[in-house]
């Protein structure tokens, strides 16, 4: 599936550099436009992240979001800073059909596994993001990837699993709004290690061609963001090079 995304400060669309604040391209202050045609090229999901909400919980785009989620004929994943179960319950009241949930995810695992019991698994996306050391390693990054924690995103998904662990949004941070193409060997080897989970690949996607070098990997979705909001490739294009992938 094919995932356009948007990210909002203030009501603007923006991209962020590798998730810096300071390194901010701002494309729209149409969110509303910019879904609906999304949605009329034959987007089934959308993805949304509140980067104030982010920065701030008490600075989410309530308001905003209600009115965008009532008036999108697509369903919309919704993160950005949810880090208590406040969080979740607004998100899915405003109509999100999931919640994406980035660091509170890794610092508190327990917490994040009760929002899965008590909402359903299926409500909740883990946002992982990894640094792939000169080791190999992938540990997660963390607070707006200013942070690197010592867990990596195999033992954080093995942990959540016996909760249920239905989805997974995986972003290679070196790969993040680069359009320099995604780390395909990465979500070949996770989507074979844990084959009951749909990941997201995130990051990096550019081309037409880096859809398809994503065809056959075992990922359930593709986010797409800075490509789109710069007219490297339609979504109905997207669609057609991603189509006749398994339906997960």
């Amino acid at each position: 599936m094919i995932i356009p995304a948007i990210d909002l400060i203030n009501g603007q669309v923006v991209r962020l550099y590798q998730g810096d604040y300071g390194q901010k391209t701002e494309y729209s202050s149409d969110p509303q436009g910019r879904f609906d045609d999304y949605v009329g090229q034959g987007a089934q999901q959308l993805h949304l992240v509140d980067l104030d909400g982010a920065k701030n919980a008490a600075a989410r785009q309530l308001p905003l979001l209600r009115e965008l989620l009532a008036s999108t004929a697509a369903p919309v994943q919704v993160g950005g800073g949810v880090r208590a179960e406040q969080d979740v319950a607004d998100l899915l009241a405003a109509g999100a059909n999931r919640v994406v949930v980035g660091s509170t995810a890794v610092k508190s695992q327990a917490l994040v596994m009760g929002w899965m019991a008590q909402y359903g698994p299926e409500r909740i996306v883990l946002a992982l993001d990894v640094n792939i050391g000169s080791d190999g390693v992938r540990r997660i990054a963390v607070a707006g990837w200013q942070e690197q924690s010592d867990t990596t995103i195999e033992s954080l998904i093995e942990a959540f699993l016996p909760a249920g662990l239905k989805h997974v949004l995986c972003t290679d941070i070196s790969r993040d709004g680069t359009l320099a193409g995604t780390n395909v060997d990465l979500y070949r080897d996770l989507c074979a290690r844990f084959p009951q989970v749909a990941f997201q690949a995130s990051g990096g996607i550019g081309t037409l061609a880096d859809i398809e070098a994503l065809k056959g990997s075992g990922v359930a979705g593709i986010i797409l963001g800075r490509a789109l909001l710069e007219g490297k490739f339609t979504v109905a294009e997207a669609i057609a090079c991603w189509a006749n992938q398994e339906v997960r």
